[in-house]
């Protein structure tokens, strides 16, 4: 899996307005200085994750963006799909779409495969356990085995 920029900075953010004690809206340029990052590429990431419905937009002079649901009910696997799209894809196909000949259609399994473990951790890993440090145990298990910090 590559998390692209756009998915860092889009959860990054959130974490940063899940973590606001009052829960009044945050300014993009409050959230780029914050997190260090770039006005511009903020603001599109801001529209895409209101455009699912996860953020809305408050005007007015104390106006910024704010959660549209509690950060408990927003995963990492919704902020990703929000701005990059599946999960997993080949060849820009969802992996039950792709085919490939008798030689290696079992190929297609593996990419199924690789997609649920991902949305094992992702969809299980709220903006809320990221903006509180509480993990689940699950996620805390797998981090804990010696070999997942390994590059390979």
């Amino acid at each position: 899996m590559r998390v692209t920029t756009k998915s860092d900075y889009a959860l990054r953010a959130l974490i940063e307005i899940a973590a606001t004690d009052d829960g009044a809206p945050i300014s993009a340029d409050e959230l780029g200085r914050r997190q260090d990052i770039p006005k511009g590429f903020l603001q599109a990431i801001l529209a895409d994750l209101r455009r699912v419905g996860i953020l809305t937009s408050v005007r007015g002079k104390s106006g910024g963006w704010r959660l549209t649901k509690p950060a408990a009910e927003v995963s990492v696997a919704d902020v990703i799909r929000a701005v990059d799209g599946p999960l997993v894809s080949i060849y820009g196909q969802r992996p039950e779409n792709v085919s490939y000949d008798s030689t290696a259609d079992s190929l297609q399994q593996v990419w199924i495969a690789a997609r649920y473990s991902l949305r094992d951790v992702l969809e299980h890993v709220s903006i809320a356990h990221l903006a509180e440090k509480s993990l689940p145990e699950a996620v805390t298990d797998k981090v804990a085995i010696e070999d997942a910090w390994n590059p390979h």
